[in-house]
This record gives structure tokens, sequence and C-alpha cells, in this order.
């Protein structure tokens, strides 16, 4: 494995010093410094990384107190000699491992992505020739070509550019492609800014150059962003936080529990210690819900299935309920609240401002002036400016099933765009205008110019720039009635007002020439022309993007964007989305925080820009240091760090890189940020399902234990032995707890504040409901079992009465549970989980089956019941409904005033 070499600033140093540091020439290296080189450097690829092996990635998903807990109850009842209830508890422990095991562990393919990212072949020059060589081969020193549509093999210190463009936006989350240059640049300036490099894994849009190789393999920013990767360690969730700690407290009361009984019946009572042993294992395995884990991991996948539906992939089961507790999302600017596309947004002409709409490559879309809609057509200026934008043009644009699809630079991309809003047709265009001959842009001279003829004998030139250059060889400006002197203050105030709103500016202009077939720099530096328009250029956020993120702060989440691109950019779009745009910190700004500062900073501020991986790690790290729950969003290789590291990371599914997919928790299939306030909807109706779940299930287990425990306090015979409890978990889970996981959303859901971490999973009014109900439970059960027996009734018939009044106040609390403070009165109320209804049915089948069987008579030392036992049996589970509706409106009238019952729930 390459270790890191101390840092070179070799973007600061000439062309001659970089070459006299890596011992190279133009010439390129011999084949003995390749060999000497390859040997001490290692191959250009990325290091593996280390490896869970999969039977230990297995065996980890038994690493949980809740799941010690049941192979206890497992082996326990194997010590019983009930096979197969022991099976049954094992089989459960089994699939849950297997789907936890099937559905983690996938994060590490991140580092498999980026490997691919490097380009499998390379250009170079060795020892004066040129050769076509495995990007791996590379080695520092190395004399590597590029060409338009390359991707750069290794981080180059460029040493001859032509016309050199290339965009960086998986890299440094820049949305315009990059000029670069051979000539340095300042030591301090950030990745984005240092136009003397090309990095490896970025692509070449246009033009040429060449460049010597200065750091391969996990050497480069590629590497350094894959090392950052390897070593972030996902956190655990808030919910598997919560169940350890669940697991943790029950694992210690059932033992303490069962000990207590144990002793007091050896000790107080007299009884055998082989008969207390029994007894202590029967309330152990009472009071532990068997399907719960089960349970839970359904409901998570019923999450997942409703989510793919509205879009959003999940690829870790826990994101699904950590998405519900979300207060922070932290999002990447280009590719996610934008769509990585300029778009022409204002035409300024010498005496109107024209307003596109539209927005990306798709020609969808018009113009405004003063507010008000017109017809292009209807505009001579503008038509004018639109064509010369689009003559003045290297790029080209085509629709296709997958879309519009630029080839080329996304500037000209977006200038072709707003020809084609102004109705003109390219081909027809280019045919009545055809093209002589073209000077392209480079960085030193910052304009384009294109020499063209209409067929008629005249000839012009058109002259497009950065708006200071071009204005400085114009002398005449246009306008409705014709050409007037060029007015530069006033343009020059209307170029600060559109640079202010965060917009990228271009100017085109022309002049009449002569009909010579070539064009020289000459002819462009003699000046005289014409000021057609100056464009204002930004990639505009999405629109859906704009209501996604009022959602989110209608729901309690504060949305922070971090970005590489420009501060006066990010302000900009951060003021189209609603975010706070009043106050905005750069990497440097970052860098000299300690991390003290940098928490307090990330608390007050929304907008984060010129943010390298680094940064974007350490201000997701500063927020999870305050307790809260974030999720960072992002398309780029620079935002897999990050995503790992967030509780929850969401990939852009459509342009992302496949190491920002592989490093989430969740994929957005259309590439929309709306999707995440669904998906935030999906979680939290998740988590509150899992929550009714539990609320459902524990008064069960806790009613059992506590019919043993009342049974051994008082001297009585048990009313309900070890195997017939595995029983009533065992088929309960299996279809009450599990159809409460189909309950759809609160309808307030999306109104109330992201939930609290640190708030347990069962809140004291929910330990109440528990205990009260399960209160309702042991009466009755109790109460029927001593009733029958004092009809004079066998055991097994008193037993069977038991389980099967336990049996029906559970059908009729999951009723209940659908509300767990609103009522549950109305007719839909009942009829609205058509999967509860299902269950209820299935379970009495079951019970009748354990009543009426034989073999279930052998098995479970159960007995027939009469008609008289069966009617007091299903009154009871009247009562319990009733009880439990009085309650819940109790507690209702005590809130009223002072919150809503729904943020109790």
């Amino acid at each position: 494995m390459q270790s890191r070499p101390p840092v070179m600033n070799w973007h600061a140093l000439s062309v001659a010093d970089t070459l006299r540091h890596l011992a190279a020439t133009r010439s390129g290296l011999d084949t003995d410094a390749v060999s000497a080189r390859r040997t001490e450097h290692g191959p250009n690829r990325l290091p593996p990384p280390l490896r869970t092996p999969a039977w230990k990635r297995f065996l980890l998903q038994f690493h949980n107190v809740l799941i010690y807990v049941l192979l206890v109850a497992g082996g326990i009842t194997a010590l019983l000699a009930h096979w197969v209830d022991s099976g049954v508890i094992f089989g459960v422990v089994a699939i849950n491992a297997l789907i936890g095991f099937f559905q983690e562990g996938r994060a590490e393919q991140a580092l498999d992505a980026i490997r691919e990212l490097l380009s499998p072949r390379a250009i170079v020059t060795r020892a004066g020739i040129r050769h076509e060589i495995d990007a791996a081969d590379l080695v520092p020193g190395d004399i590597v070509h590029l060409a338009s549509g390359d991707r750069v093999p290794a981080d180059l210190r460029l040493i001859d550019v032509r016309n050199l463009r290339v965009t960086e936006a998986a890299l440094t989350g820049e949305s315009l492609a990059v000029d670069k240059q051979a000539n340095p640049v300042d030591p301090q300036a950030p990745l984005g800014d240092r136009a003397s490099m090309v990095w490896a894994g970025t692509l070449v849009v246009i033009g040429q150059g060449t460049g010597i190789v200065v750091a391969t393999g996990s050497r480069t920013e590629l590497g350094r962003i894959s090392g950052l990767l390897a070593s972030v360690e996902p956190l655990a969730t808030p919910l598997t936080r919560q169940m350890t700690r669940f697991g943790q407290w029950l694992a210690a009361v059932t033992l303490l529990l069962a000990a207590l009984v144990f002793g007091f019946g050896v000790w107080v009572r007299g009884y055998p210690a082989s008969e207390m042993f029994l007894a202590a294992v029967g309330l152990a395995v009472a009071a532990i819900p068997e399907g719960l884990p089960a349970i839970m991991s359904i409901a998570l996948a019923i999450g997942v299935t409703r989510m793919a539906r509205r879009h959003a992939i999940i690829r870790r089961l826990p994101a699904v309920e950590t998405l519900g507790a979300v207060s922070v999302i932290c999002t990447d600017k280009t590719g996610t609240l934008t769509h990585n596309e300029m778009t022409v947004e204002s035409v300024l002409t010498a005496d109107s401002r024209y307003r596109v709409s539209g927005s990306g490559y798709a020609p969808e879309g018009g113009f405004r002036l003063d507010d008000q809609a017109l017809d292009a057509a209807s505009q001579p200026l503008l038509l004018e400016a639109a064509r010369a934008a689009a003559l003045c043009n290297d790029a080209d644009l085509h629709e296709s099933a997958a879309g519009w699809q630029l080839a080329g630079d996304p500037t000209e991309g977006a200038l072709l765009t707003l020809a084609l809003k102004a109705g003109l047709d390219l081909p027809t265009l280019r045919t009545a205008y055809p093209r002589l001959d073209v000077i392209p842009f480079e960085s030193e001279h910052r304009f384009m110019a294109s020499l063209h003829h209409d067929h008629a004998g005249h000839a012009f030139l058109l002259l497009k720039g950065a708006p200071e250059r071009v204005l400085a060889l114009c002398v005449a400006e246009r306008n409705a009635s014709g050409d007037r002197p060029l007015d530069a203050d006033a343009w020059q105030v209307r170029m600060h007002a559109t640079a202010a709103a965060g917009m990228r500016l271009l100017a085109l202009a022309t002049r009449p020439t002569g009909t010579s077939a070539a064009l020289s720099f000459a002819d462009v530096e003699a000046g005289g022309f014409t000021l057609l328009a100056l464009l204002g250029l930004a990639d505009p956020p999405r629109e859906e993007a704009v209501r996604a993120v009022a959602d989110c702060r209608a729901a309690g989440i504060r949305v922070k964007m971090i970005t590489g691109d420009h501060v006066a950019t990010a302000r900009a779009i951060a003021s189209q989305l609603g975010l706070d745009a009043s106050r905005a910190l750069t990497g440097a700004d970052i860098e000299r925080l300690d991390e003290a500062g940098l928490q307090e900073a990330v608390l007050a501020t929304d907008v984060f820009a010129r943010a390298s991986p680094e940064h974007k790690l350490r201000l997701v790290n500063a927020l999870q240091s305050r307790g809260i729950v974030t999720a960072m969003t992002g398309d780029g290789v620079n935002d897999a760090p990050a995503l790992r590291r967030a509780d929850v990371g969401v990939a852009m599914g459509r342009k992302g890189t496949e190491a920002a997919k592989e490093a989430a928790e969740m994929v957005l299939a259309d590439d929309n940020f709306a999707s995440i306030a669904h998906a935030v909807e999906e979680g939290r109706t998740v988590y509150g399902n899992i929550r009714k779940a539990i609320v459902f299930t524990l008064p069960t287990n806790i009613g059992e234990a506590a019919m043993i425990l009342v049974a051994i306090l008082f001297g009585l015979t048990l009313p309900i032995t070890p195997v017939q409890i595995l029983w009533v978990n065992m088929v309960t889970a299996v279809t009450l707890a599990l159809a409460i996981a189909f309950e759809h959303a609160e309808p307030d859901v999306m109104r109330q504040p992201p939930r609290d971490p640190a708030v347990p999973l069962l809140t004291r009014f929910l330990l109440w409901r528990v205990a009260f109900v399960a209160t309702l439970l042991v009466a009755g059960s109790m109460g029927l079992f001593l009733w029958e027996q004092a009809r004079g009734m066998s055991i097994e018939v008193a037993r069977t009465a038991a389980v099967n009044a336990l049996v029906a106040g559970e059908i009729f609390y999951l009723f209940n549970c659908r509300h767990l403070t609103a009522p549950v009165a109305g007719w839909s109320d009942f009829i609205g989980n058509r999967v509860a209804l299902a269950a209820a049915g299935v379970l009495i089948a079951l019970q009748g089956l354990f009543t009426y069987a034989p073999a279930m008579h052998a098995l479970f030392k159960t007995a027939p019941l009469d008609a008289e036992a069966w009617l007091k049996i299903v009154v009871f589970g009247f009562v319990v409904y009733g009880i439990v509706e009085i309650e819940k409106g109790v507690f209702r009238r005590r809130l009223q005033g002072r919150r809503s019952p729904a943020r109790m729930a």
C-alpha cells in the first residue's frame, strides 16, 4: 500500500521546477526510471480495502443484547426438551440475522466504485516516443497527453495547454467546466482554483493538454477521498441505539425477576428447587418478546417497499427509521438542489432586460419583459443575440429517449438552449450562416471568435467571452433603433448587479468584416465591435427542490447547503431556495475554526461554500457531536465520505457517481430532492409503527410473566405453562403484531418536529399504557382460569380458557393500537387496515386448532371449551377495548390546551 508523501504545492511551482523536483524531462522517462519508480510507488490503483469476511459479518448480526436474550430463551426451551419451540426461537433469530446480513455491509463497495473511475488507458511520452499504456502503469514523472473526452488518469501538473477545459463537478462540486493553464497559481489556492493541475477521475471537456504525473493511486486527490471513506465508520442508528438500551433493560429486569421468583419459591414458599427452576424459566420465557426483532425488520422492509414506490431506494434497513429522526439535512448544491446544467436566466440588451424561464438543457420556457410574457419573434435584438450565441458555439445539443443530451461545454449548451427557446432551428441557422473560421476560447485571451457569411457576399465576426474583455473591444451598443456609442459605465453597473445575483456573465458582440476565409487574433484585437447583449447564466435550483426545502422546514428539519462552488453563487442559490443566506462560511473559514468554534458556527449557518471533502466531513461530525441526527445528500465522488459518515447518506440515482451511491444508505431514483421529504414521512411512519408494535406486544409478555408471578406469590397452580406462553407469543407475533407494521401514516405526521433521539423508545405515557393493559390481561386471564376451576373444570380446560382470554384481549387491543391516543370508534378505524382484519381471522382459526385439534391437546395440554366459556372470553375482549378507549379519552382531556396528543403518540 502506498504511503502518503509530504504535501507538495505542485500547483504553485513553475514547470521547470516541477520537472526538476521529479527528475523528469519533456521527452519522458526512460525504461529504467519507469521500472524503478513503479517499484517505489506501486501501480496507479487504489489499494483494496480490508474486507470483513462474510462469515464474520454474519456472526456480527448476532451481536445484540436482545438477540442474546433470545438465544438464552432458545437454549432454555431446549433444556426443557421443547425442541419445536426452541426451533421456532432459533429460526426467528436466524431469519433476523439473514435479513441484516444481506441488507447491510455493502458500503465498502464505494471503494470499488471509486477505483472504476480511474482511466483504463493513457497516452504517455517515454524516451521521446508516444505510447498508449494501461493507466495502472503510470508513475510520477511520466508525461501524459490529454484530449477532449479523456478521463484524467492521475494527478497531473500541466506543462502545456491548448484551450483545455475540465469538468471537476464530481470532485469539487463546481458545476462549470474549469479553464486550465500551465502557469503556477497561489500556493494557498483551494482545490477548485488550482488551474495548473488536473485531477485523477475528472473529465476533459474540450481542448488538449500535456501534464507530468505528480501523484498516482492512493496519493491522488481521488485516492485521498478513498482513504477518508475507508476511515469513516458508519454510526449506529437512533433505533438500534434505543433497541440496544431497551434490550439491556429487558434482559436485566427479566433475569432479576426470575432470580427473585426462584428465591421466593424456594426459601419462602418451600417449593422444590427443580420445580421453581422450571417456573423461573417460564417467567423468563414469558417476558421475552421473541418475535419483536422479526417484526421490527418486517416493519422496516415494508417501509423500504413504500419508499421505493416514491423513488427512494433504501440500501440499509435501519436507515428507514433514522429518516424519521433527521433534524438537519446537509445537501450538496450541484446536481442535488440544482440540475447541474447551466441555464441562461437573463439577457441584457442596451435598453431591456429579458428574463428567461425554464431550467436545464430542455428548451422549455420563455421570455418576459417587465413581467410580461412575450414572443421572441417580436424582439429582433433578442433574436440577434440568440443567433449569435448559437453560431459562436462549438457544442451540440440533441434530444434522445433519456432527455436532452449535451456534447460539449455546459455554458455553450446553455446558449444553444437559449436559441431553441427563441424559436431558432439550429441546423437551419448553421446552414444559413456557415462558419468560415474560428478562434477557440482560451483562458489567456478569454474570448471565442467565429467568422461567418450569409451566402450573399456579406461576412461578419461574432465575439463571445468575458464581459470586461469583450467590452474593451466594443465601440458601440445595439438597441432597437440601431447602433449608438457604447456606455461602458452603465454596462458596468448592470454587470455588478447581475453578478451579485450569483450569475455568471457572458458578453456577445458582432462586427461586419471582409470576405476573407481566415480569422486571426489581429482581426479581433482591431476592435470596432458592437455589443449585442450580456447573458446571465446560472445552474438554477430545481423547482421541486424549492418546494421540498419548504416542506422540510415545515416538518422542523433544517436544510444546510454545502458546496464547492463560489460564495456569491452559493448565497444566490440559497436565497432562491428559501435558506438563510445572510451568513456563509467558506472552506478557509472552516479551517480557521477549532472543533468547538465549528460546532457553534454550523448551528448558526446554512450556507457553506468552497468546501472540500474534509470540510464536509467536519461539518457532519460537528452536527453529530451536538446530538443532531444528520442526513447528507450528494452525487459526487467528493460527497462519498460525508455520505457514509452521516446518519443517513442520500445519493442521486441518475446523475450520481457510483461512489456516492455505494456510500449512501438511500438512493433517490429520480434525483429529486423532494423525494427526501416523502422518505422522511415514511421514516416517521415506520418508527411510529414499530413503537405501536412494541406497545402492543409488551402487555402480553408482561401479562404472561405476571400470571406466573401471581401464581407463585399466592401459592396457586400455574394458569399458563411455558409451552403455552411460547404458542401465544409465536402466533400473535406473526399475525397481530405484524399487522401493525402495515399501518399508514398518521394525518399530521409531517406537521410534527423531528423526534429527539435521546427520548426513550417508551415514554412514561407508553410505559403506563403497557402496564395498564398488562393488568387488564392478567385480571381477565387469571379470572377466567379461576372461574373455570370453580366450575369444576379440569386444569387443562381452565388453562385453555386462560390462553384464549389472553388472545381475545390482544385481538381487541390490536384495534386500540391503531391510534395510541386518538379514538378508534368509526367504522373506518376497524376496516381501514385490511391486514389487521385478516390477521385477526387467521388467529381465531389458529386458536380453534389450539383448542379442538387432538394433536394440539397432546402437544400443549389443552382441552375443548364449551359455549359459556367462549361467551365470557368474547365479553372480556370487548371490556379490554372499551376500557382502553376510556383511558385514551381521559388522557386526551388532560392534554387539551397543553400539547397535541399526536406528539405524545
